[in-house]
C-alpha cells in the first residue's frame, strides 16, 4: 500500500513539506517494487537516498530551530539522533549482507513508521512554531 500525502501531514513550511513529499516519492518506490518481488533491487537506492537526505533534512529543520530558539530543539535532535542510529544499523546490515528481504522489511518499518508518526506529531509541532515565528521558508518562484 503506497504512503499517500494528506494535508494534515502539512507543516506549513513548503520547504520542509516539500522534503517530506519526496521521501514518500522514494517509499513508495520502495513499496511498489516489493509489490512487484523486486524490493531487494531498489532497498540499495532508498538506502543512498536516505544517507543524503537525513543530512540535508534534519540540519534544515534543526537550522530553523535553532535560529528561532525553539524550546523543542533538545527532544527534536534527540528524535532525529535516534532515526540516525536507526539507520546507520541498516546500513551496516546492507554492508554486511547485501539487500536482502529481511533488509526490505526493516527499511520499511523503519523509515514508514517513523516518518508518519514525526511529522504528524514533531515536524507539525515545529511548522506551528515557526508559523507564529513568521519565518516559514516559502518556495522560491
Amino acid at each position: 500500500m503506497a504512503m499517500e500525502w494528506t494535508e494534515d501531514l502539512s507543516t506549513g513550511s513548503a520547504a520542509i513539506d516539500d522534503q517530506h513529499k519526496e521521501l514518500f516519492n522514494r517509499i513508495n518506490a520502495l513499496l511498489e517494487a516489493c509489490r512487484q518481488g523486486k524490493g531487494k533491487a531498489e532497498v540499495r537506492k532508498v538506502i543512498e537516498f536516505l544517507d543524503e537526505y537525513v543530512v540535508t533534512h534534519f540540519s534544515a529543520e534543526e537550522q530553523y530551530m535553532e535560529t528561532h530558539q525553539y524550546a523543542e530543539i533538545t527532544k527534536h535532535k534527540e528524535l532525529h539522533g535516534e532515526f540516525i542510529d536507526n539507520f546507520e544499523d541498516l546500513k551496516r546490515e546492507l554492508e554486511d549482507e547485501g539487500p536482502g528481504v529481511h533488509l526490505v522489511v526493516r527499511t520499511n518499518q523503519l523509515v514508514v513508521q517513523w516518518l508518519l508518526d514525526h511529522i504528524r506529531k514533531v515536524d507539525k509541532a515545529l511548522g506551528t512554531f515557526l508559523k507564529t515565528k513568521a519565518c516559514i521558508v516559502r518556495r522560491e518562484s
